[in-house]
């Protein structure tokens, strides 16, 4: 078994492609591919860990992922955050979000505060 760290960008393409591969083939745990996988999965988590920061996502984008993810409308927002016109003001970045709707937030959708608290990109 050919393993080597993973020092550079190209390394960890390479790594990912050597991954995607593998993972394609769905080798079982204790076969010599099936640890390859584990041993190259886990070089990539290190390498990620160090050169790949993971940054908090921007309040809207979490809203919406949030909404997403538990098949809300904006008629379900608007108990949270206002008339439905403020909801649209809000994901379209028109409007910040305010202290209370960032708490009702926190609290009826469980999107942590500091993500809410988070500036709010620009698009």
């Amino acid at each position: 078994m050919d393993i080597r760290p993973i020092r550079t960008e190209a390394d960890y393409k390479a790594t990912l492609k050597e991954i995607s591969a593998l993972m394609e083939s769905d080798p079982d745990p204790g076969t010599p591919e099936g640890d390859r996988l584990d041993i190259l999965a886990t070089l990539v988590q290190a390498y990620e860990a160090k050169h790949v920061p993971i940054t908090a996502p921007d309040p809207v984008e979490a809203i919406k992922f949030r909404m997403d993810q538990s098949g809300l409308s904006v008629k379900d927002l608007e108990p949270i955050i206002g008339k439905s016109n403020r909801v649209y003001e809000v994901l379209s970045r028109k409007r910040p979000l305010t202290l209370a709707m960032i708490r009702r937030l926190h609290k009826s959708l469980g999107i942590p505060a500091d993500v809410l608290i988070a500036e709010t990109a620009a698009r």
